[in-house]
């Protein structure tokens, strides 16, 4: 390995030096804040180092990773959502009995799990990424030995993850048994006389990731895992697994016209219309606001599928402003979850936010941004993503998901409006629950704050963010 190489690879090597530093540091000293300290400034000298390796990008390293600006901008998005969970959990695990340090770690873990498979070229690195990203979420969900719901939720993943693992290695000994190649660049996935095996690959291939984008039918874990997992750890699951799962989805079929395909076209199609509908109509049943968010995750999971399916540089653009988009949003809602939860369980009920506006009005109006984001409200980011998803399915006539997509958007409205209601209610004196309701840390109003500025933001000049998509993606399509 050169030294161009190592340069290129400047993120991936200070975030697995600073996971390995800070089991050092555990092992010398338990301190929480020093953990946390350590955390916080290994993941800002990774995203600093992005800024090293991109004179060297793109760069292939060894056959398994590619050190290209999709890799590095994917990793930049998942160092920069971490770097604002560490912030969100510092107080969140205070309240909680026990050690906290080892969560730091698990933590860096997986988000270099998912930079790994942003930047993964070959089926090795692939299940190498995919499985550190893995087995770092079954400590995280179950970490919180207090409750039950924890360690029921970490079970129920750690039994799903693993069949699902399963299935993915068959499925790439399938694909690599027709092709004789493990190389995403030199598989022909779209043939015009597919053989059994490669369609046999490919089928479980699809049931493995559909598992870890948590997309119908492979959806079932979702509810169950979001409610019974940490907020902080809920909130990674939503957004840094199922990014770095969806990056690595987009570089496997890169180039590929998935329309001269049409048997894989149709099961993603399926996919994408199950998603969308089934997905927001099961969150009209909810009274719990975590398993509302996953079922509203698994309807946008269905939306990002609309754009991959149209294919083309617009619609890589659309997948990619939609998960920034999305990233900001979702993690925006859960950080003022976090910080309403107290030590004996989270806030997650209805109830829990009952009169909101009138205790805590500006989580409340952080809490309403969110989901006017989430449901694609003008001047929000959310509104600009799904505006770019439509344009990518119009312009490649996919007139069905996009109705599907526009109806699918008008159910979830009810949902986010009903605990929109429930937080405006005067069901409470102003004032009642302030004494009992934890106290949000500086750190905590610093997140928040930058989130609903980037989520304004991107709703009112997204410009600066779609040139920047465009010029780091062009290696990709």
């Amino acid at each position: 390995m050169t030294f161009t190489d190592l340069t290129a690879l400047l993120p991936i090597v200070v975030l697995a030096t600073t996971s390995v530093a800070l089991m050092l540091v555990i092992a010398l000293r338990r301190s929480h804040a020093l953990t946390a300290g350590v955390a916080l400034a290994g993941l800002g000298a990774a995203f600093v180092s992005i800024f090293g390796a991109w004179p060297a990008a793109p760069r292939q390293v060894t056959p398994l990773l590619v050190m290209d600006g999709y890799a590095l901008f994917y990793a930049g998005l998942f160092l920069a959502t971490t770097f604002g969970v560490v912030l969100l959990a510092n107080d969140y695990l205070k309240r909680h009995e026990g050690y906290h340090e080892e969560f730091y770690v698990l933590l860096l873990l997986a988000a270099l799990g998912a930079t790994v498979l942003a930047a993964s070229n070959h089926f090795a690195s692939f299940f190498l990424g995919l499985e550190l990203l893995s087995v770092s979420l079954y400590g995280l969900i179950a970490y919180v030995q207090d409750s039950e719901r924890n360690l029921e939720a970490g079970v129920k993943y750690l039994i799903l993850a693993g069949a699902s693992a399963a299935f993915l290695l068959f499925g790439m000994a399938l694909v690599y048994a027709d092709q004789g190649t493990m190389a995403f660049d030199q598989i022909a996935w779209a043939t015009n006389s597919p053989t059994v095996l490669l369609l046999g690959g490919m089928a479980m291939m699809i049931v493995g990731l559909g598992f870890k984008l948590a997309v119908v039918p492979f959806h079932l874990w979702t509810p169950d895992v979001y409610e019974g997992a940490p907020a902080p750890v809920t909130a990674t699951l939503a957004t840094v697994s199922k990014g770095g799962v969806f990056a690595l989805l987009l570089r496997l079929f890169a180039g590929v016209d998935l329309g001269s395909y049409p048997s894989l076209f149709a099961v993603f199609g399926l996919i994408a219309v199950a998603s969308m509908l089934i997905g927001n109509l099961l969150a009209l049943r909810q009274s719990n606001v975590k398993r509302i968010l996953a079922y509203s995750s698994i309807a946008h999971l269905g939306y990002l599928l609309v754009a991959f399916l149209a294919g083309g540089e617009l619609a890589t653009t659309a997948v990619t402003f939609y998960l920034v988009a999305y990233f900001v949003t979702t993690l925006s809602a859960f950080g003022v979850l976090i910080v309403l939860s107290g030590g004996e369980r989270d806030a997650d009920a209805l109830d829990d936010y009952s009169g909101l506006f009138w205790r805590r009005p500006w989580l409340a109006a952080v809490l309403v941004a969110s989901f006017f984001s989430l449901a694609g409200i003008p001047l929000t980011s959310g509104f600009v993503a799904k505006f770019y998803v439509l344009t990518a399915g119009v312009g490649s006539a996919l007139w069905w998901l996009v109705i599907i997509l526009v109806v699918g958007s008008a159910i979830g409205l009810y949902y986010y409006l009903r605990i929109i209601v429930v937080m405006y209610q005067r069901s409470i004196q102003p004032g009642a629950e302030a004494a009992t309701a934890p106290a949000v840390s500086k750190a905590a109003v610093m997140v928040l704050a930058v989130l609903i500025g980037l989520l304004v933001w991107l709703g009112v000049y997204p410009a600066p963010l779609l040139d920047l998509i465009r010029a780091t993606l062009g290696s990709l399509v």
